[in-house]
């Protein structure tokens, strides 16, 4: 048996059962794996269905052109159905996205517009405005609208309730989704209610964003919002998809936690996924207290953790947000197991000739070059030697005349791999500030010391 277009390998996806990241939390933990959709994330689904409504109701007409204001994923199920129906495709994203959801939607052949995150949606410069002028000024256009537009929560009620009623065969006792759009959680969690009416739907939120205190109060408070670094889900807004009737409560997670728990599901439960998974086992957790050990529960994985190379599963980009600890080596502890020596440097103005004698009576072969205090570059043995026998006349010279680029300053939570790549042919070490504001310099033989010691 063969399908006939890639579309048609979208949905029943897999449940698997986590057994070691949930393992204090009561109950039997199911997790949705969203990544087998083709297009690598739930999104797919809801992204055909609108598709086909517009279709339907003649809003997308053929040859046509779909704009939409897209973090990544909704994009990508968008693109790819766009390929196989003839569309053409232009979205709209935030400069919080990561670099790779991003390079994956100019792959399936669409235009993609970056804009400011930390505006209002009513800014011109915001996704959502952008993408709405798009509309207006380019013929034959039509925007999906995933926020407001309804066949987003009809796809899960259509598909993923049923697969998960199916999967559990009705023994389902909670779900757990991050709230973004909210159709996910809406049209999954209608279903599953009319299935048996005492399933718990939990929504998880983030800090920034508006949902949870509008759900416990009904005030839409705007001094909730505020910029945070999870993505896909919480919002500054309210989608027409999110169905609060249908959320029982919301749970909110900080970004740091989520962006651990993300990098904890693939390496203790060797799934590999994006930040909202990270975000929803979080939230669960917070919430164990309220299970019991015969209920069944399942979280949605929404998406791939391939979008996030550069952002949960780097450690140098945890780093620099103070989310990971000294787990490795970093600048701070290197500097901590070195000898605090006085770091030697030469001032601009100082000849060549000085620049000679200093490095034979120090024994060493690249001094950093200052200028009134701040390290403006650096001079090698190399660069004395090619220069002198260029013209021997240089001595007398200023070294601010054969001095090269500074060494790389790197911060104390720099890691050691990022700092063992900084050091090349061009630069034997890299200058780092310690907590006094104190100058120290790192070199190759300090890294070897301080794994070695």
């Amino acid at each position: 048996m063969w399908y006939n277009n890639i579309l048609e390998t979208i949905g029943n996806t897999p449940l698997v059962k986590l057994n070691t990241i949930t393992k204090h939390v009561p109950g039997t933990i199911l997790a949705k794996i969203e990544t087998t959709n083709p297009g690598n994330s739930i999104k797919d689904r809801m992204a055909v269905k609108m598709i086909e409504e517009a279709e339907k109701s003649g809003k997308l007409k053929p040859g046509g052109t779909i704009i939409e204001g897209t973090s990544g994923n909704t994009g990508m199920g968008l693109a790819m159905a766009a390929i196989i129906k003839g569309y053409k495709c232009i979205f709209t994203t935030t400069d919080k996205q990561s670099k790779e959801k991003v390079d994956a939607l100019r792959a399936f052949g669409a235009d993609v517009i970056v804009c400011p995150t930390n505006v209002e949606p009513e800014d011109p410069r915001s996704y959502y405005s952008v993408s709405s002028r798009l509309e207006r000024e380019v013929p034959n256009s039509w925007k999906p609208n995933q926020y407001d537009n309804l066949a987003n929560s009809q796809a899960h009620y259509e598909q993923t309730g049923p697969e998960i009623w199916e999967q559990t065969e009705g023994k389902i006792t909670h779900l757990v989704v991050g709230v973004g759009t909210g159709g996910t959680i809406s049209g999954t969690g209608k279903y599953l209610k009319e299935k048996n009416p005492n399933i718990q739907v939990w929504g998880i939120d983030t800090y920034g964003s508006v949902f949870k205190k509008y759900k416990e109060t009904g005030i839409f408070d705007k001094d909730e919002i505020y910029p945070y670094i999870t993505e896909g889900i919480g919002e500054d807004f309210l989608p027409a998809n999110v169905n609060f009737d249908v959320i029982d409560l919301f749970e909110k997670v900080t970004d740091k936690d989520a962006a651990l728990m993300t990098r904890d599901i693939a390496r203790k439960e060797g799934i590999f996924v994006g930040n909202s998974a990270g975000a929803a086992i979080g939230g669960l957790i917070q919430l164990k207290d309220k299970l019991k050990p015969e209920d069944v529960v399942v979280v949605i994985f929404h998406d791939h953790g391939s979008r996030y190379m550069g952002k949960m599963y780097n450690e140098d980009w945890l780093r620099e947000r103070g989310f990971l600890q000294d787990e490795k080596l970093t600048a701070k502890s290197i500097l901590a197991k070195k000898e605090s020596t006085e770091i030697v440097t030469l001032d601009a103005q100082k000849s060549v000739l000085e620049a000679i004698n200093t490095i034979k009576s120090m024994n060493i072969s690249q001094i950093p070059v200052t200028q009134q205090g701040m390290i403006v570059g650096k001079i090698a043995e190399s660069d004395i030697l090619s220069a002198l026998l260029e013209n021997p006349g240089l001595k007398s010279a200023p070294i601010s005349e054969i001095m090269t680029a500074t060494f790389p300053f790197v911060d104390l939570n720099t890691s050691i791999d990022k700092i063992s790549s900084l050091i090349n042919k061009e630069n034997s070490a890299v200058l780092v500030e310690d907590e006094t504001g104190k100058i120290e310099i790192i070199t190759q033989y300090d890294i070897i010391n301080a794994i070695s010691g």
